[in-house]
C-alpha cells in the first residue's frame, strides 16, 4: 500500500453560490492527490505518457461529508492498496487541515491504454517496477 497527502487551498473560483466548494471540484482535488501520489514515488504521469501509455478514468465515486469553503486548507490523501490489478483504484480522503474534519471521501478507478491505439492494456512493467517496492509481500 502507498499513500501520500497533498495540500490544496480552496480558491474563491472553487466555490458555488452557497459559498461551499462546488461538488465537481472534488474530482479535481482527487486528481491532484493522485498526481502527487505518483510524483512522490518518482513516477509522475509524464513518465507514463513518455512510455506510450495513458491512464484514463473509468469510474469515480464521492461521498460528501461536510462542506469546505473559500480559503480552507485541505489535505487530500490518496492511497493505492493493490498493485497487481488491471484497473488501478485510488482511494481518497479530504480533510480540513485546521480542524481535522473529514470533508469528503471517494475513489477513482483507471485503466491503462496504449496511447496510439487507445486500447486497454495490462499495467506496464515500468509501472509495476516503480510501485513494487511499496507492496512487499
Amino acid at each position: 500500500m502507498i499513500s501520500h497527502t497533498a495540500e490544496i487551498r480552496v480558491r474563491y473560483a472553487d466555490t458555488d453560490k452557497m459559498q461551499f466548494v462546488y461538488n465537481g471540484k472534488y474530482l479535481e482535488y482527487f486528481e491532484v492527490g493522485r498526481t502527487e501520489l505518483f510524483r512522490s514515488i518518482g513516477f509522475p504521469y509524464k513518465i507514463i505518457e513518455s512510455e506510450g501509455y495513458q491512464l484514463p478514468l473509468v469510474e469515480a465515486g464521492v461521498k460528501y461529508i461536510s462542506a469546505a469553503t473559500y480559503d480552507d486548507l485541505l489535505l487530500v490523501t490518496a492511497t493505492l492498496k493493490e498493485l497487481y490489478t488491471p484497473k488501478p483504484k485510488v482511494e481518497y480522503q479530504i480533510r480540513n487541515k485546521e480542524t481535522g474534519n473529514l470533508i469528503a471521501e471517494g475513489f477513482t478507478t483507471h485503466v491503462f491504454i496504449n496511447a496510439e491505439t487507445k486500447k486497454a492494456t495490462r499495467p506496464p512493467k515500468i509501472y509495476v517496477d516503480a510501485l513494487a517496492k511499496y507492496f512487499k509481500t
